[in-house]
Protein backbone atom coordinates (compact mmCIF):
# COMPACT_ATOMS: atom_id res chain seq x y z
CA UNK A 1 0.00 0.00 0.00
CA UNK A 2 1.39 3.40 -0.98
CA UNK A 3 0.40 6.91 0.09
CA UNK A 4 -0.02 9.91 -2.24
CA UNK A 5 3.74 10.56 -2.29
CA UNK A 6 4.62 7.02 -3.33
CA UNK A 7 5.94 5.94 0.06
CA UNK A 8 4.73 2.91 1.95
CA UNK A 9 1.71 3.85 4.06
CA UNK A 10 0.86 2.73 7.55
CA UNK A 11 -1.86 0.11 7.84
CA UNK A 12 -4.71 1.65 9.81
CA UNK A 13 -7.78 0.29 11.56
CA UNK A 14 -9.90 3.36 12.08
CA UNK A 15 -7.84 5.82 14.14
CA UNK A 16 -5.38 3.16 15.28
CA UNK A 17 -2.33 2.17 13.29
CA UNK A 18 -2.05 -1.62 13.38
CA UNK A 19 1.17 -1.92 11.42
CA UNK A 20 3.98 0.26 10.17
CA UNK A 21 5.19 0.11 6.61
CA UNK A 22 8.74 -0.65 7.72
CA UNK A 23 7.82 -3.67 9.82
CA UNK A 24 4.37 -4.91 8.85
CA UNK A 25 4.00 -6.01 12.47
CA UNK A 26 1.35 -4.72 14.88
CA UNK A 27 2.36 -1.84 17.15
CA UNK A 28 1.72 -4.10 20.11
CA UNK A 29 4.76 -6.13 19.06
CA UNK A 30 7.04 -3.33 17.83
CA UNK A 31 6.04 -0.01 19.46
CA UNK A 32 7.34 3.34 18.33
CA UNK A 33 10.91 3.61 19.54
CA UNK A 34 11.64 6.11 22.27
CA UNK A 35 14.54 6.31 24.66
CA UNK A 36 13.49 5.02 28.05
CA UNK A 37 16.34 5.10 30.54
CA UNK A 38 16.23 2.31 33.04
CA UNK A 39 17.08 2.50 36.74
CA UNK A 40 20.02 0.11 36.39
CA UNK A 41 21.75 2.70 34.20
CA UNK A 42 21.39 5.36 36.91
CA UNK A 43 22.42 2.88 39.61
CA UNK A 44 25.51 1.78 37.69
CA UNK A 45 26.53 5.34 36.84
CA UNK A 46 26.21 6.36 40.49
CA UNK A 47 28.17 3.31 41.65
CA UNK A 48 31.05 3.81 39.21
CA UNK A 49 31.26 7.59 39.65
CA UNK A 50 31.19 7.33 43.43
CA UNK A 51 33.83 4.61 43.39
CA UNK A 52 36.12 6.77 41.24
CA UNK A 53 35.48 9.96 43.25
CA UNK A 54 35.97 8.36 46.65
CA UNK A 55 39.10 6.50 45.56
CA UNK A 56 40.55 9.74 44.23
CA UNK A 57 39.65 11.68 47.39
CA UNK A 58 40.97 8.97 49.69
CA UNK A 59 44.35 8.81 47.92
CA UNK A 60 44.76 12.57 47.51
CA UNK A 61 43.85 13.24 51.15
CA UNK A 62 46.01 10.53 52.74
CA UNK A 63 48.31 13.12 54.35
CA UNK A 64 45.41 15.23 55.63
CA UNK A 65 43.38 14.72 58.81
CA UNK A 66 40.70 12.03 58.58
CA UNK A 67 37.83 14.45 59.20
CA UNK A 68 38.65 16.27 55.95
CA UNK A 69 38.48 13.01 54.00
CA UNK A 70 35.20 12.05 55.67
CA UNK A 71 33.68 15.51 55.14
CA UNK A 72 34.64 15.75 51.46
CA UNK A 73 33.64 12.15 50.75
CA UNK A 74 30.25 12.79 52.38
CA UNK A 75 29.76 15.98 50.37
CA UNK A 76 30.71 14.23 47.12
CA UNK A 77 28.33 11.39 47.90
CA UNK A 78 25.51 13.84 48.66
CA UNK A 79 26.03 15.71 45.39
CA UNK A 80 26.19 12.46 43.45
CA UNK A 81 23.06 11.15 45.16
CA UNK A 82 21.13 14.34 44.37
CA UNK A 83 22.29 14.19 40.75
CA UNK A 84 21.22 10.55 40.48
CA UNK A 85 17.78 11.33 41.89
CA UNK A 86 17.37 14.30 39.52
CA UNK A 87 18.35 12.14 36.54
CA UNK A 88 15.33 9.93 37.18
CA UNK A 89 15.88 7.70 40.18
CA UNK A 90 13.06 9.54 41.97
CA UNK A 91 10.62 7.98 39.47
CA UNK A 92 12.15 4.50 39.72
CA UNK A 93 10.76 1.67 41.79
CA UNK A 94 11.27 1.61 45.53
CA UNK A 95 13.66 -1.33 45.23
CA UNK A 96 16.00 0.64 42.97
CA UNK A 97 15.84 3.66 45.25
CA UNK A 98 16.67 1.60 48.32
CA UNK A 99 19.45 -0.28 46.52
CA UNK A 100 20.99 2.99 45.30
CA UNK A 101 20.84 4.62 48.74
CA UNK A 102 22.36 1.53 50.37
CA UNK A 103 25.11 1.32 47.78
CA UNK A 104 26.01 5.00 48.20
CA UNK A 105 26.01 4.61 52.00
CA UNK A 106 28.07 1.41 51.90
CA UNK A 107 30.81 2.89 49.74
CA UNK A 108 30.90 6.04 51.85
CA UNK A 109 31.03 3.88 54.97
CA UNK A 110 34.04 1.98 53.65
CA UNK A 111 35.91 5.21 53.02
CA UNK A 112 34.98 6.48 56.48
CA UNK A 113 36.22 3.27 58.08
CA UNK A 114 39.47 3.53 56.12
CA UNK A 115 39.94 7.16 57.10
CA UNK A 116 39.04 6.46 60.73
CA UNK A 117 42.40 4.73 61.17
CA UNK A 118 43.97 8.20 60.93
CA UNK A 119 41.80 9.75 63.67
Amino acid sequence: MRDDEGEAADIMAGDRRIARADSALPDSIIPDATYRPVPIAWFTAAFLLQMAMLTFLFIVLLAKPAWITILLASAATGVLGAWTWDRGMKAAGTGWQVATALMLALQLGLVCIGAAARL
